[in-house]
């Protein structure tokens, strides 16, 4: 049984703000602890504490917004991740689940444990002398500056497969498979699959995708020049520079949980992504 709950909202839709006002009230109405992200603190009006989400250990949070909404949480929240319940105000919100109209009574079949749990794997990220954060939906390695070329070399289990030219590569889970790299001609993952993708950006060798089993060990060795910008998720970014910069990403042991109250990977690529308006 939840007991405590946590409350993200993207902070530059009124609307957002205004759901999370009401939520908060609701769910402190039906004897839960309500813990706000310190964000929203000078923007909401209502008695929830408000925390960090570095430090978010609640039984489950609501964001409300959009997919950006849903990653930046992923990376910050602590680890094991609480599950999501996802409420969408942004523009595809392709992984959450309700709409705002039905946000109450989502809320109450979450209390009432009416709801499925999918989780997601993440890719681990490592570089030499950094520490960076898991991926949920990508990592992208590109110079950090438009059209220009990254000299790269592709290792699969520490065996050299490929050498490539190209603007930029996304390295994706399936559930980010939907997102940048389908955008650059990579596959959909089914989510039933065990792998992730490695996916070009704009590349100028006869380069497609390749899909890797999920516990394959994965790196992209640049040979020039000497630093590539990391990007993990569209929020985190981190400048790499050395004589031959280089990246491994591998399966890692934490997961990402969502509440689900059915089963509708298909119908949400059908009318929010691949398929709209073809039945």
């Amino acid at each position: 049984m939840f007991k405590s709950v946590g409350l993200v909202a993207r902070y530059d839709k009124r609307s957002a703000i205004k759901l999370a006002e009401e939520l908060s009230e609701y769910l402190a109405n039906k004897g839960l602890a309500v813990y706000i992200e310190d964000t929203l603190k000078w923007k909401v009006s209502t008695q929830g504490r408000f925390i960090s989400l570095a430090t978010m250990k609640t039984d489950f949070i609501i964001t409300i917004g959009g997919d950006g909404t849903i990653l930046r949480t992923c990376i910050a929240a602590p680890k094991p991740e609480p599950p999501i319940l996802a409420i969408n105000m942004g523009v595809r919100g392709f992984l959450t689940e309700v709409e705002p109209k039905d946000a109450f009574a989502a809320v109450e079949k979450c209390l009432q444990g009416q709801y499925k749990i999918e989780k997601c794997f993440k890719l681990a990220v490592s570089t030499e002398g950094m520490s960076i954060p898991d991926a949920l939906n990508d990592v992208v390695i590109s110079t950090g500056e438009p059209a220009k070329i990254l000299y790269m070399e592709i290792f699969k289990d520490d065996k050299p497969i490929l050498k490539c030219q190209a603007d930029g590569m996304i390295l994706s889970t399936q559930t980010g498979s939907t997102g940048y790299s389908l955008s650059a001609g990579g596959p959909v993952l089914d989510k039933e699959l065990d792998a992730f993708v490695l996916t070009p950006i704009c590349s100028l060798t006869v380069f497609r995708s390749i899909v890797f089993p999920a516990e394959a060990k994965v790196t992209v060795k640049v040979i020039r020049p000497q630093k590539m910008l990391v990007l993990i998720d569209g929020n985190y970014r981190q400048v790499v520079t050395a004589k031959e910069p280089a990246l491994t990403v591998t399966r890692s042991k934490n997961v990402s949980s969502f509440i689900r109250f059915k089963d509708d990977f298909y119908s949400r690529l059908r009318s929010r992504l691949l398929f709209k308006g073809t039945g």
